[in-house]
C-alpha cells in the first residue's frame, strides 16, 4: 500500500483535509497521514466541511513530524509554501513534492464567505490529489 504524508505549517486545515479525503476515497490503496512543521490544532471549520462529505475528521489531532518518527513514507506532499521551505530531508526512497493550496484558515469576510473558502480548498484538494494518488497507488502495486 502506498504511504503518503501531507505536510503543512500548522496541521490545522489543508493537511488534515487531505489526510481525511485520501483515507476515505482511496481506502485500501493509499494510507495517509498528516503533520505540521509548527502544529497547532485542527480547525473546527475543516472538521465541519469534511463532515458535509460524510468524512469524520473530528478525532484527528494536530501532529508534528516527531509524532510520526519511525514511519516510512513513499511520498511526502507539502501543501503550503512554508512547509515546502521547511520540509526536512526524508530517508531512503521517499519522494517529496509540492502541491500548494491557499490557507482557508486565513480567509476573511462573513461566515458564509469563510466557509466557502474552506469548501473551495477541500474540493481543490480532492480534485488534484485523488487522481494523482490513485495513479501512484496503481504504479506502486504493479510488479
Amino acid at each position: 500500500m502506498l504511504k503518503v504524508l501531507f505536510l503543512c505549517t500548522e496541521n490545522a486545515c489543508r493537511s488534515q483535509m487531505a489526510e481525511g479525503l485520501v483515507n476515505h476515497d482511496l481506502a485500501g490503496q493509499v494510507q495517509a497521514w498528516s503533520a505540521g512543521v509548527r502544529p497547532s490544532r485542527v480547525n473546527p471549520r475543516a472538521i465541519q466541511v469534511m463532515a458535509e462529505l460524510g468524512i469524520d475528521i473530528s478525532h484527528h489531532r494536530s501532529k508534528s513530524l516527531d509524532d510520526l518518527a519511525g514511519e516510512q513514507f513513499d511520498l511526502v506532499i507539502t501543501v503550503c509554501d512554508r512547509a515546502q521551505q521547511q520540509c526536512p530531508i526524508f530517508p531512503g526512497e521517499t519522494e517529496v513534492r509540492h502541491a500548494g493550496f491557499p490557507d482557508p484558515g486565513k480567509a476573511t469576510g462573513t461566515e458564509a464567505e469563510v466557509m466557502a473558502a474552506f469548501r473551495q480548498v477541500r474540493d481543490a484538494l480532492r480534485a488534484e490529489l485523488i487522481p494523482l494518488l490513485r495513479e501512484r497507488a496503481k504504479a506502486h502495486q504493479a510488479p
